[in-house]
């Protein structure tokens, strides 16, 4: 069993989490540009769209290692005392996280460098997605802090190496 997260872990979930802020509030930067794109012209990039581009990278590489280090290091396990629907909901939230940043990333990667107008439409898809999640996620890790009182959030803040 783990005792609680690495120094790495922890860096790259606030590095991750900041990367998509980011993205989700500068996402208009690259409208201008992808509708060039889109109607067969060139695009003329502007820094917030090569910063939206390269924080997709960023974003896709980072999650990547995350998940390579959750594989090979391992994660804690969830707090004692919580319920079956919780454990569920927890591993259903974290994943689905998972799977939205990185189908995120692939499609506007793939529209953006294939060219492909449908890969945009479905890119555009997980913004409001990410808003649910991320909402989700900070409201329970607010939970388990006030409420429940069970140590869950400080696992994000102390590094166990």
């Amino acid at each position: 069993m783990v005792k609680g997260f690495s120094r790495t872990q922890i860096a790259l979930h606030w590095v991750v989490a900041v990367l998509i802020v980011f993205q989700l509030l500068f996402a208009d930067s690259i409208k201008p540009a992808w509708r060039a794109v889109r109607n067969g012209g060139t695009a003329s990039l502007s820094t917030m769209a090569w910063a939206h581009i390269l924080g997709g990278i960023l974003v896709l590489a980072l999650v990547v290692w995350r998940l390579w280090l959750r594989q090979s290091r391992g994660v804690p396990d969830l707090p004692g005392g919580e319920t079956g629907v919780m454990k569920m909901a927890a591993l259903a939230g974290h994943w689905g996280l998972y799977a939205i940043m990185i189908g995120a990333a692939v499609t506007g990667l793939i529209a953006w460098y294939g060219a492909i107008p449908a890969m945009g439409e479905v890119h555009q898809m997980f913004q409001p997605l990410f808003y649910i999640l991320i909402g989700v996620h900070v409201l329970a890790a607010l939970y388990h802090h006030f409420i429940l009182k069970d140590g869950l959030l400080n696992r994000m803040r102390q590094p166990q190496d």
